[in-house]
């Protein structure tokens, strides 16, 4: 980054944003821009020099926040201006997901569009009258630059306050109006024609051709596949079962996915997924990890259960703190510029293979992975080739083997040997910048992730790591009452869990429980069930939300309803409170279940297939639904073999129990599910009892009785 205005080799002026742990904040902590956390100092501040807040929301790993600090925070001319007129705030979205909720809800509402950087100016008491996003220095493209825009909003400060100050109350008025349309039911409650209109919707923007929905840019959104899963079991329906299976095809094989190192970037920015944003998130690669176990588990196609291998290889290689958290993401700028860590020019891919394996391995992987002398990317601002390329797939691997005719398996080991160069030539290259706080939401996902992969792959090591990370939050993501925090970075957990941050977690628990077996995490799902409803719960209109009761730093309090790049707290709540109201028969869970579906009914009736997590949820509330209790002692060849032939199934609305015989463990299980109580071996052999409304049919022994009883 320039220096800002500074002379060449003084040290670098810090503003207030270097006492900060965000790196989103770090990362501007030495502009010439007099920032501000957001935080009373700042508001205090405008309200006595009578300025307006200029309020600017990004994260780490957004490539055109880095291009607006380069272009204008950077700037001592723009930097001066805004030192003048203005008091200039910068939030980390990923920190404070809830201010940036209710300020993107405002940029959408009076622009129409939405994206970071988000950038708002408002009055001193947090009324918004101006939005948008990215603005260049200079005017171009149709943008109003900084150096306009901010002397013409000062003059309109100056001249006309009461129309900004009546224009932000009508914005957060618009605001909360938008918040009250969930509330009601509606005309009834969603039932099966809400799955068939969701799946109808999805089906009709489906890209038969290169997998996904809909044209570019394309994004991953496993929980639309998730759905689609749900709906192929229910239904029958074969085509939702080749949407998923193709889009998961495609993406593997395009330049989405990282073939050198692993792991998925953010989305494609067009419609073969090809061309990513190249920025890599923890969240994604948790919700992909899902989708290809879960279709392996439908397939048994071992070409998903290798994807999830390859995400959790560069997951747990890159992601993960060596206390066994996860971070957050790498971003997608390295050198300057977008993409430099991955991309390739012939020569440089020809020079790394040749030396370490020779020419015709070079010329094999130039056919493998599409390297072209001309590149296939392209500059951003002139749309020219670079010369550089986006390794990618086009043929299957038997299709090229068949073209080349040699056996699959012959040519995945010289493939596999190609990429391990690559891999090796790339550690020196500078590599993006590793946001590494941790957030309790997205670990959450992980956890979920890497439980249901141990699970459905039979792999304890990712359950262990599971395990790890969700001992990690719980122990050192507390403040000194106990209180769970949102995020850890440098020994410092703070700022106040959001309802994303519990529901998120109870899911990773409720999934480590199914894995493992292991009473202590379906107590820890329960009690973070009971925190999230403590705290958030809406007891006026029913539903969750965003934030704490307590929590009075926001001008709304929001529910989160739509799924975005990860599904909505309130959906995955809904899901998770059927999961363990089911898993523990507790009549309360599945009363502020239903509850919490009747609410925001009226919203996923109007779009059902923008509600995705919701209709996950919708599948297992609607039924039918099993609870199987396995009474036996855990390890032994009975119990095993019961609690094997549950997990080699795909069987989303079923839920699984261990009745151990130990003492201790068992009473702890019949105190969280007391309808086990009775539940006992059967004729000293582990024993399964198959419910469903937990009423119970005769015990079994035998696991093809078992799975007849389920069928």
């Amino acid at each position: 980054m320039s220096e800002g205005g500074r002379q060449p080799g003084s040290p670098p002026r810090a503003n207030r944003l270097a006492t900060q742990q965000s790196p989103y904040l770090l990362q501007h902590a030495h502009n010439p821009v007099d920032w501000y956390p957001w935080g009373d100092d700042a508001f205090e501040r405008a309200a006595a020099e009578d300025k307006p807040i200029f309020l600017s929301i990004g994260y780490a790993t957004c490539h055109w926040c880095h291009v607006m600090e380069r272009e204008s925070f950077e700037d001592p001319e723009i930097a001066a201006l805004l030192s003048d007129s203005f008091i200039s705030v910068k939030v980390d979205r990923e920190e404070r997901p809830d201010i940036d909720g209710v300020y993107m809800t405002v940029c959408q509402l009076m622009t129409g569009h939405g994206g970071w950087p988000l950038t708002v100016v408002m009055t001193p008491s947090k009324k918004p009258f101006f939005a948008g996003t990215y603005f260049p220095p200079e005017s171009r493209y149709g943008r109003v630059g900084m150096r306009e825009l901010l002397p013409r909003l000062a003059a309109l400060w100056r001249e006309r306050r009461d129309d900004l100050e009546a224009s932000g109350e009508a914005a957060l008025a618009a605001v909360r109006e938008s918040e009250a349309l969930p509330r009601g039911s509606g005309g009834g409650e969603p039932g099966p024609t809400t799955l068939r209109r969701g799946y109808d919707e999805l089906a009709t923007r489906f890209d038969a051709h290169q997998g996904g929905f809909g044209r570019a840019p394309k994004f991953p959104t496993p929980h639309q596949l998730l759905f689609l899963l749900r709906w192929h079991a229910r239904a029958g329906d074969a085509h939702a079962l080749e949407m998923v299976e193709r889009t998961l095809t495609m993406m593997r094989r395009g330049g989405i996915f990282d073939h050198v190192g692993y792991g998925f970037h953010r989305y494609s920015t067009d419609p073969r997924w090809l061309v990513p944003h190249f920025e890599k998130m923890l969240y994604d690669q948790a919700l992909l990890v899902m989708a290809y176990a879960e279709t392996w588990q439908v397939t048994g196609n071992h070409r998903y259960r290798r994807v999830v291998d390859e995400i959790l290889e560069y997951v747990l290689r890159d992601l993960t703190d060596p206390e066994g958290a996860f971070y957050s993401a790498e971003d997608a700028d390295s050198e300057g510029r977008e993409g430099a860590f991955y991309l390739w020019r012939r020569e440089a891919f020809d020079a790394v293979v040749t030396g370490a394996l020779g020419d015709d391995a070079a010329a094999l992987g130039r056919r493998a992975f599409n390297v072209e002398g001309r590149g296939n990317f392209a500059d951003e601002a002139t749309g020219e080739r670079t010369g550089e390329n986006i390794l990618h797939r086009r043929e299957p691997l038997p299709d090229l083997a068949a073209a080349l005719d040699r056996p699959a398996e012959q040519l995945a080991t010289e493939l596999e040997a190609i990429r391990l160069a690559l891999l090796e030539a790339r550690t020196r290259r500078e590599r993006p910048l590793l946001d590494d706080k941790i957030l309790t939401d997205w670990n959450g996902l992980m956890i979920a992730a890497l439980a249901l992969a141990g699970r459905a792959l039979r792999t304890p090591t990712y359950a262990e790591a599971a395990a790890r990370a969700a001992r990690f939050i719980l122990e050192r993501m507390r403040d000194a009452d106990g209180r769970l925090m949102h995020r850890y970075r440098g020994g410092d957990a703070a700022i106040p869990a959001g309802a994303a941050d519990h529901a998120f977690l109870a899911w990773g628990l409720t999934e480590l429980y199914a894995a493992t077996l292991d009473v202590a995490w379906l107590e820890e799902a329960v009690r973070q069930i009971d925190e999230l409803l403590a705290g958030f719960w809406d007891e006026s209109g029913a539903g969750l939300f965003t934030v704490a009761h307590d929590v009075t730093d926001v001008p709304v309090r929001q529910k989160e309803r739509y799924d975005g790049a990860i599904p909505s707290a309130n959906a995955v709540a809904w899901y998770v409170l059927g999961r363990v109201g089911r898993l523990t028969g507790d009549a309360r869970l599945l009363a502020r279940a239903d509850a919490l579906g009747r609410s925001f009914a009226s919203a996923v009736e109007a779009a059902p297939s923008a509600h995705a997590m919701w209709l996950v949820g919708l599948d297992l509330h609607l039924g039918p639904g099993h609870e199987v209790v396995i009474v036996g002692r855990p390890g032994a060849a009975d119990t095993e073999g019961l609690l094997e032939a549950l997990a080699r199934a795909y069987r989303p609305r079923t839920a699984v129990l261990l009745k151990p015989l130990e003492a201790e463990a068992r009473a702890r299980l019949e105190r969280l599910a007391p309808f086990t109580a009775a539940h006992a071996p059967l004729d000293g052999r582990a024993a399964a009892y198959v419910c469903s409304g937990f009423t119970c049919q005769r015990p079994t022994s035998d696991t093809s009785e078992m799975l007849a009883l389920l069928d």
